[in-house]
């Protein structure tokens, strides 16, 4: 694929132009506030034994949107007994679910607690899942990006994000968690659902992590490329217009890059130029408005992946800030 957006020059000036709602942070601070509420303890089952051997690893279950239990994997390094550890919180990409604890291994291998959240119902394109999704059904385009989109209360990316949000609290509970050094990362849809949760949790994340990031500037994205996610919403607007006005008001309440003036953590964004799926511009929709210490890693012949030597650059960039 081509360049196809924006040179890179307006890219590091380009702002979104969706307006925020007003009442976008008492909003935000309703839903917590009910989760929160709806929340029991989690429940930490020991998993795996057998196979992983010293790599200590949890099955979690905890309270999501609506006090919904969300599955997850909490893992420990081999050998760290006690020890309250630096943690990363993990997001999935879209279609998949928290897979296997041998999926992620890198972290812990280089010394890091992880917090795995799932995603509810997803999990089966790529990587299996464990959680539903039981809030809101209706009329909806085949995925789930336009699952309950009519308002943003019922919408199906707001369940998600408060699910997000939580798994930080949650992480931040457990024994041999050190919750003054929490960082979340994601890549895609985790990479806006990291997003979400730095913005949401605010100086509860000290570092956010957040590649080639779904759910950014929707208004634009729906509008500049054919590939899904995205394209789920457009076409079902094809066919719904009634629920053209209402769809793209919920979709401000959700969007990566009006969150992201929030976010206090020290933070590390990718983005390929090539990138059909999430383009440039929505990646640099959120990233331009982040004014806590930040960087974006640019790579010119990349689509919706992002090289493996980015790995190496995310673990500096974790030891040297968390």
């Amino acid at each position: 694929m081509p360049w196809f957006d924006l040179s890179e020059q307006e890219l590091a000036q380009y702002r979104t132009s969706t307006a925020e709602p007003d009442n976008l942070d008492m909003w935000w601070k309703s839903r917590l506030e009910e989760a929160h509420a709806a929340a029991l303890p989690p429940v930490l089952t020991p998993y795996g034994t057998d196979a992983y051997g010293p790599l200590s690893v949890w099955d979690v279950e905890f309270s999501g949107y609506g006090g919904d239990r969300v599955r997850g994997w909490y893992i420990r390094p081999a050998g760290s007994g006690v020890e309250s550890l630096p943690t990363v919180v993990c997001y999935i990409g879209y279609g998949g679910g928290r897979g296997f604890p041998s999926e992620h291994a890198l972290l812990p291998a280089a010394g890091y607690a992880v917090f795995v959240m799932d995603t509810r119902g997803q999990g089966g394109r790529w990587a299996v899942g464990a959680t539903p999704d039981s809030g809101h059904t209706g009329p909806e385009y085949p995925g789930v990006m336009t699952r309950g989109i009519a308002t943003p209360e019922t919408y199906y990316v707001t369940r998600l994000m408060v699910d997000a949000a939580r798994a930080v609290e949650v992480a931040a509970s457990l024994d041999g968690v050190d919750e003054t050094r929490i960082a979340v990362s994601g890549g895609s849809q985790g990479g806006g659902l990291a997003l979400a949760a730095a913005a949401l949790n605010g100086e509860a994340v000290k570092v956010c992590h957040s590649d080639v990031p779904f759910l950014c500037d929707f208004q634009r994205a729906v509008t500049i490329t054919g590939s899904d996610p995205y394209a789920e919403i457009s076409a079902f607007l094809s066919q719904h217009v009634d629920l053209i006005p209402a769809a793209l008001d919920t979709l401000r309440y959700v969007d990566g890059a009006l969150l992201a003036k929030r976010i206090t953590a020290t933070s590390l964004l990718s983005v390929g130029l090539m990138d059909e799926v999430c383009p440039p511009s929505t990646v640099y929709a959120a990233y331009n408005e982040i004014t806590a210490p930040k960087e974006i890693a640019v790579y010119p012949f990349s689509g919706h992946a992002v090289p493996r030597a980015h790995d190496e650059r995310r673990l500096r960039h974790l030891r040297e800030h968390l």
